[in-house]
């Protein structure tokens, strides 16, 4: 399998495009080659391409920021000599100086198919500058490794943010590479845009299911994003980071565990098997013990589950982590009516809204979190009505 690096540089005819362009590459700790190469080191050998500028996402080109919301530096690359400019610091979109310092822009982000993984919007950010300035885009694609499984509630409109760039529900099923074509779509934007595509990516075939397993290996895209587990499971576990459980920020497996202090994990997970038995599948749910080093509840003892997908139980069509989240947290709220489930402040720097409802996209999950009579058959309703929209309209944007 090779992603879109590998067959940009195996590609002289599609580099002879960029003959005489100053290109500009956005790029992360991910962005290698199948040889280990980062994207950057690996253009800058390529005696056809002429690198004037770099770009770093959230957590940084060297993807050295641990945490949410710690702004990166423009700085000087000291080994090309080219500057490095941040769309996570004093800017979340490019300004005019940094968009004149290139004709082409070169995308190569391992994203992680979940809409509040902020690549996305970095994307659409970049996008609608290139549309203005008139500037060409090419995304260098790679796979999701969450496949094409759609799933959760749409964003609602309203409720747009730095991780909400677009109606996506939280599990989009789309390669960044597509996903630019849904905005170009979308917002109807005249910008010059090309995929350097995948080649022989296989999102329904096991045992990756997207992923290719044994043949690539797998580095963190942001500093949290230590395994593939972490991949399947993030569209669900990120809700956790609008709520005052831990998601194992601070252990060696963050967002694939979760608990507090004050929970019993082994009445938590019989009371979500009560609940909504067929939302627990495609997984192993194991009760443990972790002790957070950093973040929520540092240093002290937690009581919780982690999610276990790395063997013969994990089902890639049955496992659903954002019905997962939302039944662990209606679970707790039935076994304490009262427990401060929500944390209060502005998460990605928005004001007046719960984090939760600016996770989610909108107030609805948490709305049937706290009504005693909403059901699990409620929220399907609402939930499989958005995935069928979506899966009818996103089809026009694959590419494989």
């Amino acid at each position: 399998m090779d992603f879109g690096i590998d067959q940009l540089l195996a590609d002289p005819v599609r580099r002879r495009r960029l003959s005489g362009c100053r290109v500009a590459l956005l790029a992360h700790p991910a962005s290698v080659t199948k040889e280990l190469t980062h994207a950057m080191d690996a253009l800058a050998l390529a005696a056809d391409i002429t690198l004037t500028a770099a770009f770093g996402p959230q957590h940084g080109l060297r993807g050295d920021k641990q945490d949410n919301m710690v702004e990166s530096l423009d700085y000087l690359d000291p080994r090309l000599g080219i500057p490095v400019f941040s769309l996570y610091g004093d800017v979340r979109q490019p300004t005019d100086e940094m968009m004149d310092s290139f004709d082409v822009l070169l995308i190569d982000l391992q994203d992680l198919g979940c809409r509040i993984y902020t690549f996305l919007t970095t994307l659409r950010y970049l996008l609608e500058a290139a549309a203005k300035h008139g500037k060409t885009v090419w995304v260098l694609d790679r796979p999701n490794p969450a496949g094409r499984i759609v799933e959760g509630l749409a964003l609602q409109a309203g409720y747009e943010s730095f991780v909400g760039a677009g109606r996506f529900p939280m599990r989009h099923g789309l390669t960044l590479g597509e996903a630019g074509h849904w905005f170009i779509r979308e917002l109807a934007l005249q910008v010059d845009y090309d995929v350097v595509p995948l080649r022989g990516w296989l999102p329904d075939e096991g045992p990756g299911f997207g992923w290719p397993l044994g043949e690539r290996a797998w580095v963190n895209p942001s500093p949290n994003a230590a395994s593939l587990s972490m991949a399947r499971a993030y569209s669900g576990t990120v809700l956790l980071e609008g709520t005052t459980l831990s998601e194992g920020r601070g252990t060696t497996r963050p967002l694939e565990l979760f608990g507090a202090p004050d929970v019993d994990a082994h009445e938590w997970l019989e009371q979500m098997h009560r609940l909504a038995p067929e939302w627990l599948t495609g997984c192993r749910l194991r009760p443990c013990w972790f002790e957070p080093t950093v973040h929520k509840h540092v240093g002290q003892l937690c009581n919780g589950l982690q999610i276990h997908l790395d063997d013969g139980a994990y089902g890639h069509q049955t496992f659903k982590p954002w019905r997962l989240m939302a039944v662990a947290f209606k679970a707790l709220r039935a076994l304490r009516s009262d427990y401060p489930l929500w944390r209060d402040f502005p998460y990605e720097y928005v004001q007046g809204r719960l984090a939760i409802d600016v996770i989610n996209g909108g107030p609805w999950l948490r709305e049937w979190v706290d009504d005693s009579n909403a059901t699990p058959r409620d929220l399907e309703l609402m939930t499989s009505h958005d995935e069928r929209a979506w899966r009818e309209e996103w089809a026009g944007a694959w590419l494989y």
